[in-house]
């Protein structure tokens, strides 16, 4: 297994969507910080920059669908922006794709 990192930056809220800017690979070693926020965060919507995370396994594909959940049961949205192929497919194999919108940084 490997010792990389996930870092999480708030990037505060754009037109009254919160964003954070994720950093390093969403695993199962990774991922309580970033299901810790995601819990915490009461908004009506959140944008995930992906620009920086290489790769995601079955429990950050499951961490993220357990946020999708949370926020559409309330009728709000989760953004997925600038997401890889390698964690596209990841999300294509596990047929959750769908769930999310997608975006790109400008």
């Amino acid at each position: 297994m490997r010792d990389e990192s996930l870092t999480i930056q708030d990037l505060g809220v754009k037109d009254g969507t919160p964003w954070l800017k994720l950093s390093g690979p969403l695993t199962v070693s990774t991922l309580f910080e970033f299901q810790t926020l995601v819990r915490a965060n009461d908004s009506n919507g959140l944008a995930l920059d992906f620009t920086a995370v290489p790769y995601i396994d079955s429990a950050g594909v499951g961490v993220l669908v357990g946020a999708y959940v949370r926020y559409q049961k309330h009728g709000h949205r989760i953004v997925l922006v600038g997401v890889n192929n390698r964690v596209r497919e990841a999300l294509k194999i596990t047929r959750v794709e769908g769930f999310f919108e997608y975006g790109v940084i400008l």
